[in-house]
């Protein structure tokens, strides 16, 4: 693996080793010993992996205090438009970044604590893996609305969840936080 950029603060977009032979394509998506190289310390606790059609936007979700996680996402068929708001106090505080991460591109994306997270599909069964250094806690769980940082998703009606609907906005959710 080595890292392409720095999307924002500790949030690394890398490629990952890709093998390629007569029967087709072996793909490592983590090496702990190669991460610590590149000065990411993860530790996993946690896998799972969405499904979605295309127009469909998860986010902007992430963990509180004290059960803040780090992630690394990628995409394994499909393609998804991948974005990232920074929620840690200080000049980067609300800042959006995005990338496109696809089964071809083979992008993997490390995302430290403190990073509201989500992605809208770009083509019907896009598959997103997510990998998270501590276990989901239902309590921590939360969450700002998609459409309240600036950020051009490209699309004015997506297909959301009940939950992502209701999420607060960027400036809701600082003035609850300070």
């Amino acid at each position: 693996m080595k890292i392409i950029e720095e999307l924002l603060p500790g949030c690394l977009l890398m490629e990952a080793a890709v093998f390629t032979d007569h029967r087709g394509e072996f793909v490592k998506t983590f090496h702990d010993d190669t991460m610590h190289s590149l000065g990411v310390d993860f530790n996993l606790h946690e896998e799972f992996y969405s499904v979605s059609h295309k127009n469909v936007l998860r986010g902007m979700h992430f963990q509180t205090d004290p059960h803040a996680h780090a992630k690394i996402v990628y995409c394994l068929t499909g393609s998804v438009l991948d974005v990232l708001v920074d929620l840690r106090e200080g000049t980067h505080y609300g800042r959006a970044q995005s990338t496109i991460l696809s089964g071809n591109n083979k992008r993997v994306l490390f995302i430290p604590p403190g990073i509201a997270h989500g992605f809208l599909a770009l083509e019907d069964q896009s598959m997103m893996m997510y990998k998270t250094d501590l276990h989901h806690v239902p309590s921590a769980d939360s969450g700002i609305r998609w459409d309240s940082f600036g950020f051009d998703w490209g699309i004015q009606q997506p297909i959301l969840s009940e939950r992502d609907k209701q999420h607060p906005t960027l400036s809701e959710y600082r003035q609850n936080h300070e």
